[in-house]
């Protein structure tokens, strides 16, 4: 019994000896810790914690007037590999040894930049060297191509085995392309730098946001953010843009530029009573002939206006009463010198107008007619000229929504920087020794059509936060009116003559369509600092006006500048440009119907509309809410073919692997079918597609590209 009990209390002894010594070795280490070792451990925590970390907001988006989607972030991804992770290198690296191959000709057969051995060798060297960030692809991926890429053999493993690492970046795109994209904006490759120019500089700071802040710590191996301050999205803009409207103006000039092989060329369409902005085309010609938005000249470019000035000349005489839009001026042959200088008018060749009336001088743009006029009543007190030129507000600073708009340059003759010669009045008064951005030139025109109220341009209707307006943009005067009602009425008459006219430079104008009225002009511009006659000349034409004449809806002005092709003529030539957009535009905002126009005798018109081909339901479906017939077909697709009578169909083989006829389909069903057979499209123009690259009948190979073209 006592044997017993003394082993008991021995092995009770040892136990709590062991304890006591555990105890105190916690104690002890815990003391090294935190006396000793405190020091070295605080620097290693230091290193696993990183805070302050900048967390960027979403940028806002841009929209068009209707809410369609102007400009946007969308993510893009660099891709890398960490080619140090432990399951890369177990077991002799089988992992790695047994995907290699795959993954490199998986990799070549996608991206298309590499070859599959090429790709193999700088993994394999990356993999001997231990890169922990072996950057795979050098571009930007998508979200798309990376949701493929994570499918790919090895990777499709996950993060820890297979080393795949991502880091998300976001791109600025503008979906609607060219379409306003110099007003609209860029931003720099770095987000957080901001906007570079247009509405994306001039609202950074709302568009922008507020960034938060997270603190990233490794656990586990593995590093982890936690957000301490959510950050806040920037806001969104909604412009006055029309994204219609606004291909139909940059279509009708671009076509025009290719034709007139034009340097470049701004188109500006402005709704009359509220002065928002629908469209606005800057176009500048590139060294391969084709045209981009590189500027926003429409408001930056400071250059002599030409004979839309004359208007203003003519309603500062006609509202000072100087002269009446009866009275008559003698012109001669069209050559009147001014000190030494000679002025000539554009038919000086032919003899000049004559004697002519004040309201012909504007519809024939005589400058010997307006020039004689102004001198005659402000050459003993130019200053008076002038003055009521910067009465009616034509020198004013527009603070437009778009940075670098420049201001008017009107010359004063009591401005002492400048001389002021017997030639300047004269010249001023057709539009030279004058320089004014275009939009503030379509500002005073629009006035006109909006009985003589000047209103301020603006490009912005709204920003809204999380879908709710903060803030909103109104009309904003200028000048009450810029003239004389009895004044307005002249000028009004006058413009209109300039197309209805029998001296109108603008004949092929009027429309059958649309009244439209305003003012040709055709301006010298200097080449180089010797001037007109040593530097050289070239033109800028222009029209600027309204419609429709009877009761505005919109104004616009059409610049073209420097065409190499063809005589310079503004009713010709930007004339041409403001009658298409003016047509198209009302046909696109009239309410009538069809069937309540007159149909033109020399066209054969068919009794079904055109249809493109296509699925044969969806044809069906749109021929039913047409209350039209189509012929009956077991296809699912088919080609249609519209003649005098009725529309015909026939079968389009879709069947195996044979790339079928795409030919007179629109985009979206030809892309359908195309990427249905596993190929990669490429799409060109726009409208029905007219030719293919590939065959109808060949064979087709996943992973091809098939190249469309529509128009």
């Amino acid at each position: 019994m006592a044997d017993t009990r003394k082993n008991i209390v021995l092995r009770f002894g040892i136990v709590y000896t062991i304890i006591l010594l555990s105890f105190l070795a916690v104690i002890y280490k815990i003391a090294v810790i935190q006396f000793v070792e405190r020091d070295n451990w605080l620097a290693l925590a230091a290193q696993s914690i990183k805070t302050d970390i900048v967390v960027r907001p979403n940028r806002g988006n841009i929209f068009a007037c209707d809410g369609r989607l102007m400009a946007s972030s969308i993510p893009t991804y660099y891709i890398y590999m960490d080619l140090r992770v432990p399951a890369l290198h177990e077991k002799g690296g089988i992992l790695f040894k047994q995907n290699i191959d795959s993954v490199s000709m998986y990799l070549s057969s996608f991206f298309k930049d590499k070859t599959a051995y090429e790709y193999k060798t700088c993994i394999i060297q990356a993999y001997k060297k231990g890169k922990g960030e072996f950057r795979l692809i050098q571009r930007r991926i998508t979200y798309a191509e990376l949701k493929e890429l994570k499918t790919f053999p090895l990777f499709r493993l996950g993060r820890n085995k297979s080393g795949l690492i991502t880091k998300e970046l976001f791109k600025r795109v503008k979906p609607f392309g060219s379409l306003a994209s110099r007003t609209v904006g860029d931003i720099y490759a770095d987000e957080s730098k901001g906007g570079k120019n247009g509405l994306e500089l001039y609202f950074n700071k709302e568009l922008l946001g507020t960034p938060g802040i997270s603190i990233r710590q490794k656990v586990a191996n593995r590093y982890m953010e936690t957000v301490q301050v959510e950050p806040i999205d920037g806001m969104d803009i909604t412009t006055t843009l029309d994204i219609n409207l606004q291909d139909i103006a940059e279509k009708a000039l671009v076509d025009s530029l290719k034709s007139f092989d034009a340097a470049s060329g701004y188109v500006v369409l402005m709704e009359v009573h509220s002065g928002e902005v629908k469209a606005i085309v800057n176009m500048q010609q590139n060294a391969d002939k084709s045209y981009s938005e590189n500027k926003n000249g429409v408001v930056s470019d400071m250059v002599e206006p030409g004979s839309t000035f004359k208007t203003a000349s003519l309603m500062v005489a006609l509202d000072d009463g100087k002269v009446k839009i009866t009275d008559s001026v003698d012109t001669g042959n069209g050559i009147y010198y001014f000190g030494t200088s000679a002025m000539k008018d554009w038919n000086a060749n032919h003899g000049g107008f004559g004697k002519i009336s004040i309201a012909n001088t504007i519809h024939a743009s005589s400058n010997v007619g307006v020039s004689k006029v102004i001198v005659k009543a402000y050459g003993s007190n130019p200053s008076e000229f002038v003055d009521k030129l910067y009465k009616m507000k034509l020198n004013e600073h527009l603070n437009l929504e778009i940075p670098g708009t420049a201001t008017p340059q009107i010359r004063h003759p009591k401005d002492k920087s400048r001389y002021w010669s017997a030639t300047t009045l004269p010249w001023m008064s057709i539009g030279y020794e004058t320089e004014i951005p275009p939009i503030y030139t379509l500002t005073f025109y629009n006035a006109i059509a909006n009985n003589g109220k000047m209103i301020k341009p603006f490009f912005t209707k709204s920003i809204s936060k999380n879908g709710q307006v903060v803030k909103t943009f109104e009309t904003e005067t200028i000048n009450e009116s810029i003239c004389k009602p009895t004044t307005l009425r002249d000028i009004k008459e006058a413009l209109l003559g300039v197309i209805e006219g029998n001296y109108g430079t603008a004949h092929n104008m009027k429309s059958k369509f649309v009244r439209i009225a305003g003012k040709t002009g055709t301006a010298q511009i200097s080449k180089g600092a010797s001037g007109y006659k040593s530097g050289g000349k070239t033109h800028q034409v222009s029209f600027c006006g309204y419609f429709p004449a009877d009761d505005p809806q919109y104004s616009c002005i059409v610049v073209i500048r420097e065409p190499r092709i063809g005589y310079p003529s503004g009713g010709k030539m930007a004339g041409s440009v403001f009658k298409n957009v003016a047509e198209r535009v009302m046909a696109l905002k009239s309410n009538r119907k069809p069937n309540t126009f007159d149909k033109d005798s020399t066209i054969t018109y068919p009794d079904d509309p055109y249809l493109k081909s296509g699925n044969y339901k969806s044809l069906q479906t749109v021929m039913s809410n047409l209350k039209l017939s189509l012929p009956s077909s077991s296809a699912d697709w088919v080609k249609s073919f519209t003649t005098e009578k009725q529309t015909q169909i026939e079968p389009v083989s879709t069947t195996g692997n044979k790339v079928p006829d795409l030919t007179g389909m629109g985009a979206k069903d030809a892309v359908y079918l195309a990427e249905g057979l596993g190929l990669n499209v490429q799409v060109e123009g726009r409208g029905k597609v007219v030719s293919q690259n590939v065959p109808p009948g060949t064979i087709a190979r996943k992973g091809c590209t098939i190249l469309i073209n529509l128009q």
